[in-house]
């Protein structure tokens, strides 16, 4: 299996053997210049096999791609570029070596598929290791990529190896429940929509039913082709182990980031799209672990454009070639926060902050009134309005603004709601809507359609920490269901995840008050490879019949108006933003 040959002006080695500690040998190709020399190292261990091209694998997502950033195919021949990971051709010229390894039970890695368990944890330690011992390695590693390639590095960063030298954690969920999987509590589609679009065709077995690498011609997911069964017993049953779990325990606790002990370099890059994955982990992460050099960045755009375009690659060289190759290029210098601010239309202009949340936010609470207004002023009388949890629920909505606003930073909701059962699920979404009706929506990381922000709570996940809450962004401990008395008010403070947005003059703020997901009034959108429509929120729905069972969730709720117990959203405002 192991070989090596000399082109596109690499030395590359295709599938090198690495030992694990209990016996199982996964396979990695490495990219380096020719010659003899040892060089700073760039490692990614990942499930999407290594030899599988961007292009052929998705080439939706590629189309995309190019017509956005065409320099892309006159910057390299692409023949290596891999999804959500750095081009070898681009950097191998830089002077670094690229590593790129099959995850246990993916691609031509052999195993049981655990997606982020401990047992992948210590994998890409050993990994790390490896890649800082080896002849043609100068004992620094760093890693690089998008999406589970940053999540694996968030993990993997907090078991200190002495070999990693710094991470770029690219659009990287960090909490496993509250990040991924149960969204205030509310059990999330997005990980099992993931695990059968993107998991199961390339399972290590899948063999010669599966494709051929257009950059060697081997078997993506071989050599071995194993029977179906054999296929299944070697991976978890993601659906059943996710319910299984549907509070934060142990399961989810060791498949989660550990802040104080992330002590490495790293850039955290979010997307204002990410909503619903990945955006909480880069924001979180910045804001607590423990390394003392550490920057935060936020794009727009997909999930994946910003990280091959120009603006993308000219940050993640400049920082790794300051912590992998001592480059005196002002890395250190930098503002600790980029913002690229949102405005209607796909625009974003960079601002460069001395901290998350941006210091001189002006915290603003926006009163929620009976007549469906907002206000600065308390409701002065009790009353309460029904919705249905299946419907559109309730738009609050604000006058025509007089002049722009800003809306930068994490925001919080403040409820008092009831159910005629003994639970509710609350979705609270930031929408904006233009002078002439229209809603304005982003393309965001997965969804052309996508409003402002989100927030998500579980009525009878209500509990706070009070460690760990902070006034705009309330922490959920989900350790225990506290059901709900019917018709019984009970109060919720609810985590909206971060957005940025310049409201125009003469637009309106709609805070939408809802049972169930987002859905963008237009058409749903189909795109080729997925087998879901996009409807405003990607593949994230809460919908699982397991987690929300109709007799329980689908009955009415009420937003309860008392004096002293008054609903309101609180934003973070701006004031001399742009």
């Amino acid at each position: 299996m192991h070989k090596t040959e000399t082109r596109d002006g690499m030395f590359i080695e295709w599938d090198v053997p690495i030992g694990m500690d209990d016996g199982i040998v996964l396979r990695a190709d490495v990219y380096r210049p020719v010659g003899e020399g040892k060089w700073p190292v760039i490692m990614s261990y990942g499930p999407y096999a290594k030899g599988r091209a961007f292009a052929t694998s998705r080439p939706f997502a590629w189309k995309h791609l190019v017509n956005k950033h065409p320099h892309l195919l006159e910057q390299t021949s692409n023949k290596y570029q891999a999804w959500e990971l750095v081009d070898p051709e681009y950097w191998v010229p830089d002077g670094y070596a690229i590593l790129r390894i099959d995850s246990r039970g993916m691609g031509r890695s052999p195993g049981f598929v655990d997606n982020y368990s401990p047992r992948e944890t210590k994998d890409v330690y050993d990994c790390i290791e490896w890649a800082g011992t080896q002849s043609w390695s100068d004992g620094k590693v760093g890693m690089c990529g998008i999406s589970y390639f940053a999540i694996n590095a968030w993990h993997v960063a907090g078991l200190q190896s002495p070999h990693l030298s710094a991470i770029v954690t690219w659009e990287g969920a960090a909490d496993h429940y509250r990040d991924q999987v149960y969204h205030g509590g509310i059990f999330c589609e997005g990980r099992i929509n993931w695990f059968s679009r993107a998991i199961l065709p390339i399972q290590y077995g899948v063999g010669e039913r599966g494709e051929r690498s257009a950059m060697n011609g081997d078997w993506i997911s071989g050599p071995e082709t194993l029977s179906p069964e054999t296929l299944t017993a070697n991976r978890i049953d993601v659906l059943a182990d996710d319910l299984e779990h549907p509070f934060d325990d142990a399961y989810h606790q060791e498949r989660s980031a550990n802040w104080k002990k992330i002590k490495v370099p790293f850039l955290s890059a979010g997307n204002w799209g990410g909503q619903a994955n990945h955006l909480r982990g880069n924001v979180e992460g910045f804001a607590n672990a423990a390394s003392e050099q550490k920057w935060l960045e936020i794009h727009g755009d997909t999930h994946w454009g910003e990280f091959y375009s120009q603006y993308g690659t000219a940050l993640q060289k400049r920082f790794l070639a300051h912590f992998l190759k001592g480059e005196a290029n002002g890395w250190d210098r930098e503002p600790p926060v980029q913002l690229n601010i949102r405005h209607p239309n796909e625009k974003f202009v960079l601002r460069k902050e001395a901290a998350w949340p941006i210091p001189r936010t002006k915290w603003t609470k926006f009163y929620l009134q009976p007549d469906l207004s907002i206000s600065s002023d308390q409701p002065a009388a009790s009353a309460s309005i029904e919705y249905e949890p299946l419907g559109e629920g309730l738009n609050f909505t604000t006058r025509p603004l007089t002049e722009p606003l800003e809306i930068t930073g994490p925001a919080a909701a403040k409820l008092f709601v009831s159910s005629s059962t003994t639970d509710t699920d609350v979705f609270v979404v930031i929408r904006v809507f233009a002078p002439d009706g229209g809603e304005v929506v982003f393309q965001a990381a997965q969804d052309p359609h996508s409003p402002i922000a989100h927030g998500w709570l579980r009525a009878s996940h209500r509990a706070l920490d009070p460690n760990k809450s902070l006034f705009y962004r309330p922490y959920h401990p989900h350790d225990k269901a506290e059901p709900l008395t019917p018709n019984q008010p009970v109060e919720l403070e609810i985590e909206i995840w971060p957005t940025s947005i310049v409201v125009p003059i003469g637009y309106r703020l709609v805070f939408n008050i809802r049972g169930s997901d987002y859905r963008y009034p237009g058409p749903p959108v189909q795109t080729p490879g997925l087998p879901y429509p996009l409807s405003g929120v990607g593949a994230f729905y809460h919908e699982r019949p397991e987690s929300r069972p109709p007799e329980i969730y689908h009955h009415s709720a009420r937003l309860h108006f008392e004096p002293g117990n008054q609903p309101y959203v609180l934003l973070p405002i701006i004031p001399d933003g742009d």
